[in-house]
């Protein structure tokens, strides 16, 4: 009797504590590729010698290559 209640309980606490870690997994991911845009953008800034004048442009070049090295 008693170790089935010890069983639902381990059993209940594995699966809060896999939910857990796929929300804080997914949640840094957009974190993470968001500091790798800005990176990227701030590099290019640097190492162009006429200063990229169109941001969304520039974000969006960034973007791809970021999810195309992904693959």
């Amino acid at each position: 009797m008693i170790f089935e209640k010890i069983k639902i309980a381990k059993n209940i606490l594995i699966t809060l504590f896999i939910f857990f870690g796929l929300y804080v997994v997914l949640d840094l991911r957009d974190y993470n590729f968001k500091r790798a845009v800005d990176a990227c953008l701030a590099g290019s800034q640097k190492l162009s010698k006429s200063k990229i004048t169109d941001l969304k442009e520039a974000r969006k070049f960034c973007e791809d290559q970021i999810k195309k090295n992904k693959l």
